[in-house]
């Protein structure tokens, strides 16, 4: 060998020690890069400013249509430089709420705002994304596109009057309210999937009137600089708090309780820079599902949801605590949760990732921490590449980079569930000071590579 070999191969191996080196200070040093993160997410501030519902016409006996007064309210308030609109004492009904720059929607104690049932109202269909697609459909219950400085705050209640005699039978599930001859959302969903494969332009995917897709309660697209803290959110149709393309995102002392179909917490979706903190989930579905887009739609947005932090949450009923997926095509990475408390028969994982070869996308750097869990159903870690397609596709799902420490667990079927493919394995988990208790059984974990535990104990033994 010449001397220049010797040099180009001793540099060769010099590069990528340095590289697994820095792969493995990321995975063990990452909680660091944390106060940074947060250091990035900045409160929106409003003018004192205030405007009173009940001046613009606005009657709180449950009854009046009061749609009217929130949008005069609002758009007073965004003319006048901004401050808040005062929803007072008293049940407000109104139809879809438009919130624009510079205002916050203040839901005072013993406050509820309760949205109709009435779904002309929710019309004219406006741009927004459902289940990861991009289309044209109702309007979320509380809607922002391309607005700056909102914020939904106070210690009232948002009531979505979701039920199995409102929007819930659309599911199309007899637990939910339908029954044979009522319409459903299957023809829709598929067409909407369909439409989206084939490119046709989100502008032309249109439903609403005439179709059954369900909207989600608050729907800020595209929006910056966004507070919600202190209120109660009740029964949506659908998903919950559903941020979209968005950055700089506190969501705070929040209550979410809706048992529903799909009645996912709080889904951040293909946006950066998210605080979840000091919030207590009681949902039909995954209590925090972060997501990025589904399949070929996903892929042309293009965009990763990033750096998501989840602090000092509580979750009772849902599929599960922490969820990374399924819509996540546009992938998804430095997710930080930390410090929650997880318990309930009927909640099903406590930290998972679901996902397939026609979702894809690249998940990297999650980092879990300080996580009590009394029960869960089936796994305390669940990772599922066989998420619905399973690998009936060709985009190759890709894990990475999973820091797990200090969880405890009293009860559940598995500690880990993992199962990814033979030519995707996971890369990188790191497990450490971790004890589960009452498993009912063994293990199962599939195509990972380099899987390190320290201090984990499952049943009182020591797992290597």
């Amino acid at each position: 060998m010449t001397s220049r070999r010797i040099f180009i191969s001793i540099h060769l191996i010099i590069f990528l020690v340095t590289i697994s080196c820095a792969q493995s200070s990321y995975i063990s040093d990452g909680w660091d890069k944390l106060e940074e993160i947060l250091d990035q997410i900045v409160e929106p501030s409003f003018p004192e400013k205030v405007h009173n519902i009940t001046l613009y016409g606005a009657i709180g006996d449950g009854v009046t249509d009061c749609s009217d007064a929130f949008k005069k309210a609002i758009n007073e308030c965004n003319k006048t430089s901004g401050g808040m609109v005062m929803v007072p004492e008293g049940t407000f009904l109104t139809g879809p709420i438009y919130l624009k720059s510079n205002v916050n929607l203040y839901i005072s104690e013993n406050a509820t705002v309760k949205f109709s049932n009435d779904k002309s109202k929710y019309l004219p269909v406006v741009f927004t994304r459902w289940e990861g697609v991009e289309c044209m459909n109702y309007s979320p219950l509380i809607y922002a596109y391309g607005e700056e400085n909102i914020a939904i705050t106070g210690k009232g209640i948002l009531d979505g009057q979701g039920s199995n005699e409102n929007w819930w039978s659309w599911k199309g599930n007899k637990e939910d309210g339908w029954a044979d001859g009522l319409p459903n959302q299957k023809k829709d969903r598929d067409l909407l999937f369909k439409m989206a494969e084939e490119n046709i332009p989100p502008e032309k995917r249109i439903f609403g009137d005439g179709h059954y897709l369900r909207p989600n309660f608050f729907q800020p697209y595209k929006c910056k600089n966004i507070l919600i803290e202190g209120v109660t959110f009740k029964d949506s149709p659908m998903w919950f708090i559903h941020p979209v393309l968005c950055e700089n995102v506190i969501i705070k002392n929040v209550t979410v309780e809706g048992l529903g179909p799909n009645n996912d917490g709080c889904n951040p979706e293909s946006s950066k820079n998210v605080l979840i903190q000091d919030c207590y989930f009681n949902t039909g579905d995954d209590c925090i599902a972060i997501k990025s887009g589904r399949n070929n739609d996903g892929r042309r947005v293009n965009v990763p949801s990033e750096n998501i932090v989840i602090q000092n949450c509580m979750m009772k009923e849902g599929h599960g605590g922490v969820v990374i997926g399924s819509e996540i095509s546009g992938g998804v990475k430095n997710v930080f949760a930390e410090n929650c408390s997880m318990n309930s028969p009927n909640l099903d994982r406590a930290i998972r990732i679901k996902t397939n070869a026609v979702r894809g996308g690249v998940i990297e750097n999650l980092y879990v921490r300080n996580i009590t869990v009394g029960e869960v159903k089936e796994a305390v870690i669940k990772i599922n590449f066989h998420y619905e397609e399973g690998d009936k596709g060709t985009f190759l799902p890709v894990v990475r980079n999973l820091n797990i420490s200090n969880i405890t667990s009293e009860k559940s079927e598995y500690a880990f569930w993992i199962k990814a493919f033979e030519n995707s394995p996971v890369n990188s988990i790191k497990v450490e000071n971790c004890n589960f208790k009452n498993v009912e059984k063994e293990n199962v974990i599939e195509y990972v590579e380099s899987m390190k535990m320290d201090s984990v104990i499952i049943n009182d033994k020591i797992i290597q």
